[in-house]
């Protein structure tokens, strides 16, 4: 089978689920007050209201309260990713925050980017979250190695049409697409639209039956 894209998810595949847990979730809850001091920047605001409408909230204190709670619940909302994605571009940007990428991850995305393949990321984190990661990371700037990103504006990641829909934006056949994550629902979504799949199992993680497996990105062969 021919592969000329890599879709890779992030979390528990590029990027350890620690980091996610116990570095990125605990930042945006110690500083979501921040929110409140942007609420006239027109994309916080936008997404405020959006919340408000959604959930019937009275006031933007609710609003809060309810983006904590999505924290807690690990709930993937598309507002509560956007918002996300805000705080976090202070902390990525003055140094606070460096982006974690498994050792293996950059010598094989640059080995498979100068080999003339397609790189593009699939992620429940927003897509500016998804560049600010890469773009800070501890191995530098990876976001050059990429050509697109997507997000969950263009589906949920374990429902097979968000697959058809990628493989309409990146006009490849799905079968030329070899998608990558540690979690099988997500991989299972992707094979029902015809895409190779191949799960990560990283520390934590519980191999699938339904899919090969590999533990490291050195250990793909395309």
């Amino acid at each position: 089978m021919s592969t000329r894209c890599i879709l890779t998810d992030i979390e528990g595949t590029t990027t350890s689920v620690s980091f996610v847990y116990d570095t990125l979730f605990p930042y945006f809850v110690n500083h979501i007050d921040r929110l409140l001091a942007l609420r006239d920047e027109p994309e916080v605001a936008t997404t405020f209201q959006a919340i408000r409408a959604q959930e019937g909230l009275a006031n933007d204190h609710e609003v809060l309260n309810t983006l904590k709670r999505w924290v807690h619940e690990d709930k993937k909302d598309t507002h509560l990713k956007r918002l996300q994605g805000i705080i976090w571009k202070n902390a990525y940007q003055s140094g606070a925050i460096k982006g974690h990428v498994y050792p293996d991850v950059a010598p094989k995305l640059q080995h498979w980017h100068d080999q003339g393949m397609v790189l593009a990321v699939y992620s429940s984190g927003s897509v500016s979250a998804q560049k600010l990661l890469f773009g800070h990371s501890i191995e530098g700037d990876l976001t050059v190695l990429f050509s697109h990103y997507f997000d969950t504006q263009i589906g949920h990641k374990r429902e097979p049409e968000a697959y058809r829909a990628i493989c309409t934006h990146l006009n490849l056949p799905a079968s030329d697409i070899l998608f990558l994550s540690d979690v099988c629902a997500e991989l299972d979504a992707a094979a029902v639209c015809g895409m190779q799949t191949l799960q990560l199992v990283r520390p934590g993680t519980e191999p699938g039956k339904h899919h090969p497996t590999v533990s490291s990105f050195d250990d793909i062969e395309i």
